[in-house]
């Protein structure tokens, strides 16, 4: 992938979609640090989710603000690519608008699945502060991206995730390859 376009990747979806997993993946395979969005909720929120009450706008807009401060203050890895990778659920379309403006270029892999498969995953987890009955609020928050968010890669979870994580870098690297040509025409055209 070209080093000139910074590599700024929000893995999102549902809880129980597995974003942390493919982020921790692609942070492997890419050098990129990874952080996962929920060590960026404020306690009072992680309080609200541990008692299973769905949190509001309001609660969002600072976790989503520290999100975007991290993927725009993205540091180069040891081959001088620039980047970040967030995990982050990233539901409704303004959310994923206040990312985009504050952080620059991103790139969003949207996690999708049918709810009785992340449901079930959901209660399989162990010490976990979402709580599966969020799961409904969550699908009920999703607006699910459409034709017009070109920035935007969905990626179906039925199957391992190796094969998610290569498919994902396969089409990472199309999409970079789409930017870079964008970009040069934009220098030229000007």
């Amino acid at each position: 992938m070209p080093a000139t376009l910074p590599l700024r990747i929000i893995v999102m979806g549902v809880s129980g979609s597995g974003k942390s997993t493919l982020a921790e993946a692609l942070a492997k395979a890419l050098s990129l640090r990874m952080k996962d969005g929920d060590e960026l909720h404020l306690p009072e929120s992680v309080a609200k989710m541990s008692s299973g009450i769905a949190l509001e706008d309001a609660d969002r807009w600072p976790w989503l603000d520290r999100i975007a401060h991290y993927l725009a203050n993205a540091q180069p890895n040891p081959n001088g690519q620039l980047g970040a990778i967030v995990a982050c659920s990233a539901l409704k379309k303004i959310y994923r608008d206040r990312i985009r403006q504050q952080a620059g270029d991103a790139v969003f892999l949207f996690l999708n699945g049918k709810p009785e498969l992340i449901r079930e995953r959901m209660q399989q987890r162990q010490g976990h502060y979402m709580q599966a009955g969020l799961l409904d609020s969550q699908f009920q928050t999703l607006e699910v991206p459409t034709q017009d968010e070109q920035d935007v890669i969905e990626l179906n979870i039925d199957q391992p995730v190796v094969e998610i994580l290569h498919k994902a870098l396969d089409q990472l690297k199309h999409f970079r390859q789409v930017k870079q040509v964008e970009q040069t025409l934009q220098i030229h055209s000007t």
